[in-house]
């Protein structure tokens, strides 16, 4: 059988289609307890080989299912392992190519991820990885962090993160690397001309405020990233059901998104003038709130009737994607959980890509499978643009229609984007819905790692 090492235990990984090979290659006491244990290689099976000795574990074999070969393992795929192991350390015993490697790492690190803030008793001992030294190893620790960061904050209540604590994160961000900060907060947001962030804020408590990070060579090219950072929607006087209202902690999943990002492009040193735009508001019910049927004027100057208040995340991210233009970024991305609909069109594990250049869209596509973070492009249908009409305003920020309600999403925002900025906006979910390897019900990174290796492989 395998010979125990003392310090690290290896890790096979075994497909339907090379479990015979392997099997060949082991004693005839290891082959004996994968008969006996009827061990065939089943996607997500593990099983525990005993040394010669009489050591209890020695190694580990990891079934990956009908994979063709190595070269289609995804993170998912080894994700449960932190899970399924007895304490003690591990490594992936092949010599893997780096693409894999870096899978197998990032599976781990995404599925040793715990939300434990409100735990009050300790956690036992967990099993550990030992990584290869290497540049996949690099990026996989890089990404899973910043992934981590954004999925701690999207499972945050916020009664523990409102707009005051998301500029906290932002604030230490930006000091522990060297960029620059501001905040715009509460009535000043009315001197500063973000007069939407403002309405849709000033019924709270907790004062509204426009949150910025700069970092990076003016030199670079200039990326800028918003993310809608509505810490709580209760609908305001368009008040949610109770039942909608359960998972509004996680509607500044955008900002937390964007945030993520930041922090992974930072840590690489990204050659990149980066630029992060975040509008922290709480939708509340109060004597202040904005109303249906009130005309409010936008950053830009255009007028926007209030059709449903329930629709604030367009109109925060109408400011800050008009501010975000005056720049003229070389890339402007925005992240949002904007509506239901593109949950009822893709699902809660799709994201909804738009965006004013198709070839760019079809890239993020092709990258996002590749890179096992899936989004799913859907039209700016400029026929449906005139149901956004007011009679008494330029725009209206919901349509009489029950239909298309992502795309009309989409398209409200389209009128804050000037035509030559290269512009995608994320309509996306934040959340995971159901119990999987490496993805347990909660909070979800969804597209940070698709848009960072997309900047990587454009910008560098």
């Amino acid at each position: 059988m395998v010979i125990s090492n003392a310090n690290s235990r290896p890790i096979w990984l075994v497909t339907e289609s090379s479990l015979a090979q392997f099997a060949a290659t082991q004693s005839a006491a290891a082959r004996a307890v994968l008969s006996a244990q009827s061990f065939n290689a089943e996607r997500h099976r593990v099983l525990l080989l005993p040394s010669e000795a009489g050591e209890p574990i020695a190694a580990v074999v990891l079934g990956l299912g009908a994979l063709e070969s190595i070269d289609q393992l995804r993170w998912w795929h080894v994700a449960g392992l932190p899970d399924k192991l007895p304490a003690g350390r591990y490594h992936f015993a092949d010599v893997l190519p780096d693409r894999v490697s870096y899978q197998c790492e990032l599976g781990w690190r995404l599925g040793d991820y715990r939300y434990l803030r409100y735990r009050a008793t300790p956690t036992s001992s967990r099993a550990q990885l030992e990584s290869p030294v290497g540049d996949p190893s690099k990026q996989a620790e890089r990404r899973a962090a910043a992934c981590n960061l954004t999925r701690d904050l999207i499972n945050t209540p916020a009664n523990d993160l409102g707009p005051a604590e998301l500029e906290t994160v932002m604030r230490d961000l930006a000091a522990r690397h060297g960029a620059e900060f501001r905040s715009i907060v509460g009535d000043d947001l009315l001197g500063a001309n973000y007069p939407l962030v403002h309405a849709v804020g000033r019924a709270s408590d907790r004062a509204p405020r426009m949150l910025e990070l700069r970092w990076g060579n003016e030199r670079h090219p200039r990326v800028t990233l918003v993310g809608k950072g509505v810490c709580f929607d209760s609908g305001g006087l368009d008040l949610k059901p109770a039942a909608a209202m359960l998972l509004m902690k996680k509607d500044m999943g955008g900002a937390a998104v964007a945030i993520g990002l930041a922090k992974a492009l930072i840590e690489r040193a990204a050659p990149v003038r980066l630029r992060v735009l975040i509008p922290a508001v709480e939708n509340a019910v109060g004597d202040r709130a904005f109303r249906p049927g009130d005309i409010l004027r936008s950053r830009r100057g255009l007028t926007v009737e209030i059709g449903n208040t329930d629709a604030e995340g367009r109109l925060v991210l109408a400011d800050a994607l008009t501010e975000a233009q005056s720049d003229r970024p070389d890339l402007l991305v925005d992240f949002a959980t904007l509506t239901g609909a593109a949950r009822v069109a893709l699902g809660p594990e799709l994201p909804a890509l738009f965006s004013n250049d198709a070839a760019l869209s079809q890239i993020l596509q092709t990258l996002g499978d590749q890179e096992a973070d899936p989004v799913w492009p859907l039209p700016l249908w400029d026929s449906y643009d005139e149901e956004l009409t007011s009679r008494i305003a330029d725009i209206n920020n919901v349509s009489s229609s029950s239909f298309s309600g992502a795309i009309f999403g989409a398209l409200f925002l389209r009128r804050f984007i000037e035509p030559s900025t290269p512009w995608v906006h994320f309509d996306l979910y934040g959340w995971n819905a159901r119990e999987r390897p490496g993805r347990p019900v909660g909070a979800d990174a969804q597209v940070l790692r698709l848009m960072d290796r997309y900047l990587a492989e454009r910008f560098g």
